[in-house]
């Protein structure tokens, strides 16, 4: 078992200092008759303290202080994009007129809404490259999800019922592969060459033997997981559409590619979006997100709905009238009314804020911000492909001549400098993967301090191996047993202390 460490924060607990008569809210004096609450909803088990505000608000404090956020320190979480949330976009995003909108509204009752999400339609699709954008999907896997129901919907269109094989890299998220089988197509894993790069030959092997009349496509992540740009992508590209198949982006790295690639132009026929990685939609703890998703020509009329279209030029006050469209030929809604709206709020604020200017720069600084990091934590730690990277890139978490510690190791100590660890384990084609993500939106002085911490702690594994065996030790809770944890689910906000000697 693990302890709670003597943290005067999480003393004395709410639930020790209730007390009967205490009462943190003064209610008017009922004016509609009273009525008992249901039994059935009430239980007997659960004694809850009667307790004072200041008391209830000191509670929630101090348990938001034991929380980790980008608000409070560097979070270089790769593949996940943990950047700063500017408080704009929140204040948008909570202006009256939007967040208490009823999504059942009528369409006259909701242009402004409707013309937001039309604008931020056509700035997705100028950005990314692709003829049309639905905003429908609520997170990235369901934009997955709506790509390769297109891509399927596509060829059962053209008669060839038998694509069903989506070619997958192994250095792919791990979402790629469980979205195809939910498609109900089927996986075919291709390596990584020494350089990182998906292996042409066995890609060719793959689209020009006896299952070239049975590939459907291809998902593949530029840049890939591994933080580098497929150097290869066009002869990629050109290979699976010769066998018939089409080409879907992985766009949750799009942080690296903004308004200087444009994955349409490379020939790709659809991608998703993370909406909460590249445009800074809050995410975590399993979201809100948003999956927009961008096709080409060829796959407009599958998208999902609804978008957001003009219906009328103009109406009696001269400005577009706006309405909702199915596309022709729609795999259909994957989401109750238009998605996550908020995020598509948020969104419009960043990108309108940047303009075209800014989010080239965002780009460019989450580029150098990376190969700044790879450049100098390379030195300590080694760096499985040594080629410059996008906005991410990943290490080898091990210290030569240190069997005993681990990636795991060096992330739990990092946590001692106040650092929340990057990416463990992932990719998994890389030994001790640490996957680092700096982003755009942290300062040198911060990066140079993360860097100090690292050559630490590897300075640490060689003099004193057990102070990371060990390790976190400032924490409010000590190292976890996760598999324990996953086995014997406790279900509550404190755990009970253990019994001296477990």
């Amino acid at each position: 078992m693990n302890e709670l460490a003597s943290t005067p924060a999480l003393q004395p607990l709410i639930y020790d200092i209730g007390a009967p008569g205490r009462i943190g809210v003064n209610l008017p004096d009922c004016d509609v008759p009273e009525a008992e609450l249901p039994t059935e909803l009430l239980r007997d088990d659960l004694p809850l303290p009667e307790v004072g505000e200041l008391q209830v608000v000191r509670h929630f404090v101090k348990l938001s202080h034991l929380n980790y956020s980008i608000d409070k320190g560097f979070y270089p979480l790769g593949s996940c994009t943990m950047k700063y949330n500017p408080k704009v976009n929140e204040d948008a995003a909570r202006l009256p007129g939007f967040a208490q909108l009823h999504p059942l509204i009528e369409e006259t009752g909701a242009q402004g809404a409707m013309y937001l999400m039309y604008e931020l339609q056509g700035w997705l699709g100028e950005i990314s490259g692709f003829e049309a954008v639905s905003l429908t999907p609520a997170a990235g896997a369901q934009g997955e999800f709506a790509g390769i129901l297109m891509i399927r919907n596509y060829h059962l269109d053209q008669g060839e019922a038998q694509r069903d094989i989506i070619l997958v890299p192994n250095s792919a998220h791990g979402t790629n592969p469980a979205t195809v089988t939910m498609a109900g197509m089927r996986v075919r894993e291709l390596p990584s060459n020494d350089q990182g790069n998906v292996d042409l030959d066995s890609l060719r092997a793959a689209c020009q033997g006896e299952m070239r009349d049975q590939i459907a496509g291809m998902m593949i992540t530029v840049p890939s997981t591994l933080g580098l740009f497929e150097s290869t992508i066009h002869d990629v590209i050109d290979i699976v559409h010769d066998a018939g198949g089409l080409m879907y982006m992985d766009g949750a790295n799009m942080n690296a590619l903004m308004a200087v690639v444009k994955p349409g132009e490379l020939d790709f026929d659809v991608m998703h979006y993370n909406l909460h990685k590249t445009f800074s939609t809050p995410h975590g703890g399993g979201g809100p997100g948003s999956g927009a998703v961008g096709v080409n020509e060829k796959l407009k009329d599958y998208l999902p709905g609804p978008i957001v279209d003009i219906i009328e030029e103009e109406d009696e006050s001269g400005a577009p009238l706006y309405g909702y469209a199915m596309p022709a030929k729609s795999i259909g809604r994957i989401k109750a009314f238009q998605g996550n709206f908020g995020m598509h709020l948020r969104a419009y604020a960043y990108i309108r804020v940047y303009g075209d200017t800014g989010i080239r720069d965002v780009t460019r600084y989450a580029v150098l911000n990376a190969n700044y990091l790879r450049a100098k934590l390379m030195k300590t730690y080694k760096l499985p492909y040594p080629r410059y990277c996008g906005h991410e890139f990943v290490l080898e978490g091990h210290v030569d001549d240190v069997e005993e510690v681990h990636a795991l190791d060096i992330s739990k100590r990092l946590m001692d400098y106040g650092f929340h660890p990057p990416t463990n384990y992932f990719p998994l084609i890389v030994p001790e993967a640490l996957l680092i993500e700096p982003t755009e939106t942290e300062v040198k002085e911060d990066l140079d301090a993360f860097v100090e911490a690292m050559e630490r702690i590897a300075e640490e594994a060689r003099t004193d191996p057990e102070l990371l065996l060990n390790a976190p030790h400032t924490a409010p809770v000590r190292r976890l047993d996760e598999v324990r944890a996953v086995k014997e689910l406790i279900l509550c906000c404190v755990p009970a202390l253990p019994a001296a000697g477990d």
